[in-house]
């Protein structure tokens, strides 16, 4: 499984928006809303594949559902906008169920979520949720119903994530963590686990934690 896209979280999505563009010389796209979760997004490519999503509250939307309760109150307190999790990208969600449960990990999932592009294509897919995500440096995964409407494919360009990986006093078991979920990803030791990315753009670079 590898890295699908990386998520900033903002308390505004205008203000990420412009909180990236600032920094990046990109002005990310409108995505979309996603309906019944509360929140919306806007979208930058990080090349095939990859993406770097700004998510924020949707101000439409009141009704929260409790899976997406933890996230919510994550962005709501996202002032500045940060770096809040990662996404793999899973091509079998339904196998990785069986796989979590025949290793006894605790997740939630296959769910199944949509949003609609600015151009009226339905984008669909299942994402499966960690009930222990390690302080948000283990990623949910994702599978896409249809992979050639993946949001790298138009999400505007000029962008690439040069480096990503993650942190964690122990290193050693967090490796071991990550075998067992089938993910392969740098793992450095550090005072507390969180997540390191640098992506560059056309005005500089952003480095994020």
């Amino acid at each position: 499984m590898t890295i699908d896209h990386l998520l900033f979280g903002s308390s505004d999505l205008d203000r990420g928006i412009e909180f990236v563009e600032k920094h990046l010389g990109v002005r990310a796209a409108m995505g979309g809303v996603h309906p019944g979760w509360g929140t919306r997004n806007a979208l930058l490519s990080l090349g095939e594949l990859c993406y770097f999503e700004i998510i924020a509250p949707d101000p439409a939307q009141h009704d929260v559902p409790d899976h997406m309760r933890p996230l919510f109150n994550i962005l709501t307190s996202s002032d500045p906008p940060r770096l809040i999790g990662w996404i793999a990208r899973s091509e079998n969600i339904d196998a990785l169920a069986t796989r979590l449960r025949e290793q006894k990990i605790g997740f939630d999932g296959p769910r199944p979520g949509s949003r609609q592009r600015p151009d009226g294509k339905l984008l669909q897919w299942k994402t499966v949720h960690l009930h222990d995500d390690h302080f948000r440096v283990l990623p949910f995964f994702i599978d896409w119903t249809e992979i050639e409407l993946h949001p790298a494919t138009d999400a505007p360009r000029g962008c690439q994530l040069e480096r990503f990986g993650l942190v964690d006093p122990d290193p050693e078991r967090l490796k071991q963590t990550c075998a067992r979920l089938g993910l392969e990803v740098p793992i450095e030791r550090g005072e507390r686990p969180h997540l390191e990315a640098r992506i560059r753009g056309p005005k500089g670079v952003l480095e994020l934690t």
